[in-house]
């Protein structure tokens, strides 16, 4: 949710089953499973002293829903009359402490549209919330803070992974307050969607020219990471926040649209998620329990 990553805090919220490694199992034993078992609520909190890391998966028995409020366990997600707010319990994994607090985002605009991800049309992507402000308060650890934010929505037809080779994302505050998003993905024929949008905080939405893209180091799994920026620009890797075997989270220093940015960006390997060796080691940071 928040990503202003300036102020040395970054909290990142993410509800759903689309990379739990028990629904992929469930898929391959049966096609007609159901994903309302397979719910979660992932929390990664960033300092300037350390990460904590929390995605308990949960049976169906652990979820309550409706139009307004969606509860998965010790976790609720609800909208009040201006904002969205989460309020999490939970344990961190692998090394167990706990991670218990309140994010609350006030959006500037929520866009209504959705766009897709793949010329087929079964994969679409929403920004609910493209440039909002967030209040963090955690007791657990004792922190308090407040900055800019974004809150978006995937959603398909078909798992991730036979929809798509992989992808790179990237989201930027820009001067006057915009975001800017940039979504690069491969299909799996080798297809290619680029999605480059500026969203002004009077509401309107419009398409810029994506930069060029420009070659990252490598994560420290090896998994290959790119951006787009303004040429003749310098691009940084400001920090790594997160390096998994089949996703990297990064901070990266560029220029967009001729003024300088601290990117939020993304690198997600489908191909890698769905190997049997990354599907074997995802229970270690994804423990499941039954509510």
């Amino acid at each position: 949710m928040s990503d202003d990553g300036r102020h040395g805090l970054v909290i990142i919220a993410f509800v759903g089953s689309v990379f739990s490694p028990y629904y992929a199992l469930a898929r391959r034993r049966h096609e007609a499973c159901d994903p309302l078992q397979h719910n979660a609520v992932n929390v990664s909190l960033y300092t300037t002293t350390g990460k904590r890391w929390t995605m308990t998966e949960r049976g169906g028995g652990a979820l309550r829903r409706d139009a307004e409020h969606l509860q998965i366990g010790p976790s609720v997600l609800q909208w009040q009359r201006n904002h969205l707010e989460l309020r999490f319990d939970e344990r961190c994994a692998p090394w167990p402490s706990r991670l218990r607090g309140v994010v609350r985002l006030f959006p500037d605009l929520t866009p209504s549209q959705s766009w897709p991800l793949d010329r087929a049309g079964r994969h679409r992507w929403r920004p609910i919330a493209p440039c909002a402000r967030v209040e963090v308060r955690c007791s657990a650890p004792e922190l308090r803070w407040q900055g800019r934010g974004y809150f978006d929505s995937n959603h398909g037809e078909e798992p991730l992974e036979r929809g798509f080779v992989g992808w790179q994302w990237s989201r930027a505050i820009l001067g006057d307050g915009a975001a800017a998003v940039l979504y690069d993905a491969t299909a799996i024929d080798g297809a290619a969607t680029t999605l480059s949008l500026r969203f002004r905080r009077d509401g309107g939405v419009e398409p810029f020219a994506a930069p060029q893209a420009v070659a990252l180091p490598p994560s420290a799994w090896k998994l290959s990471r790119s951006v787009c920026a303004d040429p003749g620009r310098p691009c940084a890797l400001h920090r790594t926040l997160e390096d998994g075997p089949f996703y990297v989270r990064s901070l990266i220093d560029a220029h967009w649209l001729g003024e300088p940015v601290l990117l939020m960006h993304e690198a997600l390997s489908l191909r890698r998620f769905a190997s049997c060796w990354v599907q074997a080691m995802l229970p270690f940071r994804m423990p499941r329990r039954r509510s």
